[in-house]
Formats: C-alpha cells, sequence, structure tokens
C-alpha cells in the first residue's frame, strides 16, 4: 500500500468523508474576471473529477470521496487567483500537497497550482515569481519520489523543471505585455487629453482672433460715423446737402459695420443649433462666395478702394499707390496689410481729422512695405478752434490698434513702426516678408522697383 494511504485514513477516521472545510464565495456577476474564474474552477472541477474516476498508474490510489473533495477545493481556490494570487497559489499548493500525502495521482490536481504560478508570474515580482515555481518544481519532486518504485526519476526531474519554467516564461512575458497595454492606454488617454485641450486653447486663440478682427471693423467704422455726424451736425443751417451726404456715409458705414459684425458674431456661435433657420450651411459652397452673409471672405487688398472711398467721404484726402510688380498675397497676409491701412486710416480720423493722407505699398524683392502717411492737422486745428468749427477727436490716447497692427505683422514674420513724421503728421510703417515666387501672379520675383499707379 501506498505510504500515504495512513495519513489518508487518519482523515477519513476524524471526519469521515466529509470535507473539513466550509467554504463559500460570492458570484457577483457584475465581474467580468470573476465570472470567467467562476467557469473555470467550476470547469476543471469537473473535468478532475472524470479524471479520478479512471484507472490511476500502479502505487496511486483510486479517487475516493476525501480525493473528490480535495480536488474541488483546489478547484475553487482559482477563484482567489486574480484577488490575491500569492494566497490562492500557495493554498493551492498546499492543497496539491496533501492530495498526494494521501496517495491520489498528482495529476488530478496539478492544474491549479500551475495556473496559479502563472497569475503569479504575470502579477508579482520576479522574487516572488521564482520561489513559487520553486514551490512547484519541489512538489513535483514529492510526488515522484513518493512512488519511486513505480517512477522514472530523470522524467520527473525534467517535468519538475520544464513544465513549471514554462509556464513561469509565459507568465513573465504575459505581465509584461499586460503592463505595456495599460501603459498604452495611459498614454492614449494622455494623449487625447491633451488633444482636446490644444483644441480648446485653439478655439480660445481664435475667439480671441476674431474678437481683434471685430474691435478694428468696429473702431473704424464708428470713428467714421462720429466723424460724419459731427459734420453733418455742424453743416446743416447753411449746407443741407452735405449734412445729407454726411447722413449718407453714415447709413452705408453703418450698415457695413453691421454686416461685419454679424458676420463675425455668427463665427463666435458653436454649434449648429445656433444656426438660423432658413441660413445656407457653413460648409455649403454659397459661404464661401463674397458677401456671402455670415460666412463671407474677411477683406482683402480687393476692398481697399471701398475703403478709401469710404474715408473720403468722411473729410480726409487720401490717395494710394502700388509700387512693384503685384505679388498674390496670402489671404491671411493680405488681411493683415488690409487691416493695417485699416487701422492707421481710423488714427487719421480720430486724430487728425479733415486732412490730406497717402498710402504706398511697394512690392520689393523680399518684403512687402506699406505706409500710411498723413499731413497732420495743427495749423486747420487752431484755426477751426479759433473759429467755432466741429472738431473731431485730437487727443491720442493708447488703445489696442497699434498692439493690433504689431501682433498681426509679428504673425508672419514681419513689423509695425509708427510715429511723428519730421515734417510734420505721422506715419505707420509696415514691413513684411515677400511671398514665395510661385505665388506671383506672372510667376516671376517681383523688382525692387517697377510702374506705380495710383488710385
Amino acid at each position: 500500500m501506498h505510504a500515504g494511504s495512513g495519513l489518508r485514513d487518519r482523515l477519513t477516521e476524524g471526519h469521515g468523508h466529509r470535507s473539513p472545510f466550509s467554504f463559500s464565495f460570492p458570484f457577483p456577476l457584475r465581474y467580468r474576471s470573476l465570472a470567467i474564474d467562476s467557469a473555470l474552477a467550476l470547469g476543471y472541477a469537473g473535468a478532475a473529477l472524470l479524471l479520478g474516476r479512471e484507472q490511476p498508474p500502479p502505487g496511486w490510489e483510486p479517487l475516493d470521496g476525501l480525493g473528490a473533495v480535495l480536488t474541488v477545493l483546489v478547484g475553487l481556490v482559482l477563484l482567489a487567483r486574480r484577488i490575491a494570487p500569492v494566497a490562492a497559489f500557495a493554498t493551492s499548493s498546499a492543497l496539491w500537497v496533501v492530495f498526494i500525502a494521501c496517495g491520489y495521482w498528482p495529476v488530478v490536481n496539478s492544474m491549479p497550482p500551475l495556473l496559479g504560478l502563472y497569475t503569479v508570474a504575470a502579477t508579482r515580482t520576479l522574487r516572488t515569481s521564482v520561489a513559487c515555481a520553486a514551490v512547484v518544481t519541489g512538489t513535483w519532486v514529492y510526488a515522484g519520489l513518493a512512488n519511486a518504485e513505480n517512477s522514472s526519476m530523470p522524467t520527473v526531474l525534467a517535468q519538475a523543471v520544464l513544465f513549471p519554467a514554462v509556464v513561469f516564461v509565459v507568465g513573465r512575458g504575459s505581465g509584461r505585455l499586460a503592463e505595456r497595454n495599460r501603459q498604452f492606454a495611459e498614454l492614449t488617454f494622455q494623449l487625447r487629453r491633451q488633444q482636446e485641450e490644444n483644441a480648446r486653447q485653439a478655439l480660445t486663440e481664435e475667439r480671441v482672433r476674431i474678437a481683434r478682427e471685430l474691435h478694428d471693423v468696429v473702431a473704424h467704422h464708428m470713428s467714421v460715423i462720429s466723424l460724419q455726424a459731427g459734420m453733418a451736425s455742424y453743416v446743416f443751417p447753411t449746407d443741407p446737402e452735405a449734412s445729407r451726404q454726411a447722413l449718407d456715409t453714415i447709413a452705408g458705414t453703418s450698415r457695413e459695420a453691421l454686416e461685419e459684425m454679424r458676420r463675425m458674431l455668427f463665427l463666435l456661435r458653436v454649434g449648429q443649433e445656433d444656426q438660423p433657420e432658413g441660413r445656407a450651411d457653413p460648409d455649403g459652397s454659397e459661404a464661401l462666395e463674397p458677401g456671402g452673409g455670415a460666412y463671407a471672405p474677411a477683406p482683402g487688398l480687393d476692398l481697399l478702394d471701398r475703403l478709401l472711398d469710404r474715408v473720403r467721404g468722411a473729410g480726409v484726402q487720401v490717395t494710394m499707390e502700388v509700387v512693384g510688380s503685384p505679388a498674390r498675397l496670402p489671404q491671411g497676409m493680405a488681411l493683415c496689410v488690409y487691416r493695417v491701412i485699416q487701422e492707421a486710416l481710423t488714427n487719421v480720423l480720430k486724430h487728425a481729422g479733415p486732412t490730406s493722407a497717402a498710402v504706398t505699398i511697394r512690392y520689393e524683392s523680399r518684403t512687402v512695405v506699406v505706409t500710411v502717411t498723413d499731413e497732420g492737422s495743427a495749423d486747420e486745428g487752431s484755426a477751426a478752434e479759433r473759429s467755432g468749427a466741429f472738431q473731431p477727436k485730437t487727443a491720442i490716447t493708447a488703445g489696442h490698434g497699434l498692439i493690433g497692427m504689431r501682433e498681426r505683422a509679428k504673425i508672419y514674420g514681419g513689423s509695425v513702426t509708427a510715429g511723428p513724421r519730421t515734417p510734420g503728421g505721422f506715419e505707420v510703417r509696415l514691413v513684411l516678408p515677400a511671398p514665395a515666387t510661385g505665388d506671383r501672379p506672372d510667376g516671376r520675383p517681383a523688382p525692387g522697383s517697377g510702374d506705380a499707379r495710383s488710385r
């Protein structure tokens, strides 16, 4: 009889064929891993009990009631392998040793300790994993020694080393893969958050840019309206026709200001739910046409004539001269040039009043230079003040105009300088890098000088 039958008899006498353990485990279906382990434990217990019913190799006892109880207990330990890997492995290994000591065939309960070793190797440190692998190896050797007369020790030793080693290597690799996947998931989450933050920052910056656009538009139009209203009030008793022309200018300027404000404020809305009923799709082709409502193109150099006419209507005799071969400027750069000219002429209206101004756009080989100059109104202002004539605002106050011009130029690698002229008056000078050769209509670089065209 097997040497372990004495221990089995003592266990049977003390407790009959009933298990000395009482075991219960909650089964929350919401935990996927626990559901998988529960199915695995039940499947293993059923398969092990079927294997135990077969005739064991020589030297081992057939599975009886006590063996069946131990087999079920070893299987139930699998339920805790994710919650407490080391404790589950130690428990299954201890039950396996008891199972072998009772003289039962070790193969029946060999899978739970190996699966426990896999879990420990995948989730715990290298030292702990090696210790658990050594426990499996030692138990396997103990099983061979317990039935040495019917066992081949070289085969036992080979199995005792090979099986735990394979499980150990696979477990460590699985653990590294799981850790890498966790890191990738965390990195993906961080990248997604960073992208969302970048998108919010870009949206904020775009809204700030639109707000600056709105400030420039409103400042220009309101300056024209203010000047024209004052002139209309002053000349109304003596020159009704001039007063009517001023009121017409006010009406036209206010309509343009409202259109640009409506377009830019519409751009500030978020989501299609704010789109007015009956408005064309912003992504459609109609939205890209000039004058296409809320999404009409931003002003460019083609609208400078309208700007100059509006300024002339406000009482400033302004001329424009283009020197060199005109380049097709990118939309953003063209908008920058337009806004700088607009802001400079607005300052002429606000601070110089009725005077003369000149706009020069010079296309050089490497730069585009824009200058806006005015003659000033010191002498005219003093005479008008003595005669009680209408006077526009003459005190220069700090505002966002010059800052906005410099920021616009900085975006395209340019610069803006502004200051009084030596003969008198004021000058604003914008210098931008010239666009690439391919941007010119004829494909040739712009010469440093050329035909001058005046408007």
